[in-house]
């Protein structure tokens, strides 16, 4: 019964040892699959996958792109997962992630990363724009020259009647010439009559 009992025991014992291996394993090989940031940059996107994180701590992940804000601080529990598109560009751009772990292990991460130009984005322009030449139909005429005013009054009729009336010749005539003719009459009426009267008066002393 004795030899019974100790060859039961034998192999308890390895099988405590076992899991109790087993478990010492699990915690060591925890903390290396624990906080397990991850994002991946392409010519036209940024992906960010954060899992096994502490549900119950503020975890928080920033991302920017040239100093700009592309995802602003967003708080996140246990698993962070999204796909940003980034801006067209026709330059590299610098990224930089930073994610804060909540519960102090080391699941924070500050990585910096460059997105290359996607093929056929066009390259950037180092010479001015040339303006393009105006059709002849785009061509603006030249302005027609304005009449001058001489020939525009010699054109336009006059509608005031012309004073052409006022500078007729003068005739001699004007309203004191019956005063003048009837003057004249009485003297040589006067006249005749006194030759008449010195003839008379010599016929008369003769």
């Amino acid at each position: 019964m004795t030899v019974f009992n100790r060859s039961w025991r034998r192999p308890g014992a390895l099988v405590t040892v076992a899991a109790a291996s087993a478990l010492g394993v699990g915690l060591f090989v925890a903390p290396a699959v624990a906080h397990t940031p991850a994002w991946a940059v392409t010519c036209s996107e940024v992906s960010v996958d954060l899992v096994n994180y502490t549900a119950d701590k503020e975890n928080t992940v920033t991302l920017t792109v040239d100093g700009k804000e592309l995802l602003p601080t967003e708080k996140f529990g246990g698993e962070f997962h999204k796909k940003i598109e980034l801006p067209k560009h026709t330059k590299e751009l610098s990224l930089h992630l930073v994610v804060v772990d909540g519960s102090g292990n080391d699941g924070s991460l500050n990585d910096t990363k460059t997105a290359p130009v996607c093929e056929g984005e066009p390259e950037p322009s180092t010479t001015p724009p040339t303006e393009p030449t105006p059709t002849p139909s785009e061509a603006k005429p030249e302005p027609e020259p304005e009449p001058s005013k001489t020939t525009a009054a010699a054109e336009v009729p006059s509608s005031q009647p012309s004073p052409a009336g006022d500078d007729l010749a003068e005739t001699g005539s004007s309203s004191t010439t019956p005063l003048i003719a009837g003057a004249a009459a009485v003297i040589l009426v006067a006249g005749a009559g006194i030759t008449w009267a010195a003839r008379k008066r010599r016929a008369v002393g003769n």
